[in-house]
């Protein structure tokens, strides 16, 4: 038999007989390993596999609401990684440096954190889109008495 050395953990195992091609030794961590990088080949080189996952992904979203919400609030240490994460990679993608404070300068639009304003915005105002590129439109806001 065949010594060679794991691509997940590095560790020297004997390849089976029955695998000729084995990179991977029998450890679960390193099946998990394996199995996410043949997933992560795939979504790269096979569009309806691609079509496929991200519509399985929609269903399953669908039919569990609030999962990562509840996921977020068990484990804020990964939320919190995340957005550190997200950050950098909003940075590389903007290809800009960031400004003092340490945030990147392009916005990525966020769906549910509103702020509820305490004073009156009325008045005519410019809107200057941030990430789309579309020209600037004016807008009027008038304040509507309740009856």
């Amino acid at each position: 038999m065949e010594e060679i050395v794991c691509c997940s953990c590095g560790d020297v195992f004997e390849r089976s007989v029955r695998h000729k091609n084995q990179r991977y030794c029998p450890k679960l961590s390193c099946k998990r390993a394996r199995k996410a990088a043949w997933k992560r080949f795939k979504m790269r080189t096979d569009p309806d596999y691609k079509f496929n996952q991200t519509v399985s992904n929609k269903i399953w979203a669908k039919a569990n609401p609030g999962y990562w919400r509840d996921y977020r609030k068990r484990h804020p240490e990964k939320a919190e990684r995340n957005r550190i994460l997200q950050s950098i990679r909003n940075r590389r993608r903007s290809k800009k440096p960031a400004d003092q404070s340490g945030s990147a300068r392009e916005l990525i639009a966020k769906v549910d954190a509103s702020i509820v304003n305490k004073f009156k915005m009325v008045g005519q105002y410019w809107l200057v889109p941030v990430i789309a590129k579309v020209d600037a439109s004016k807008v009027n806001i008038f304040d509507i008495p309740l009856l």
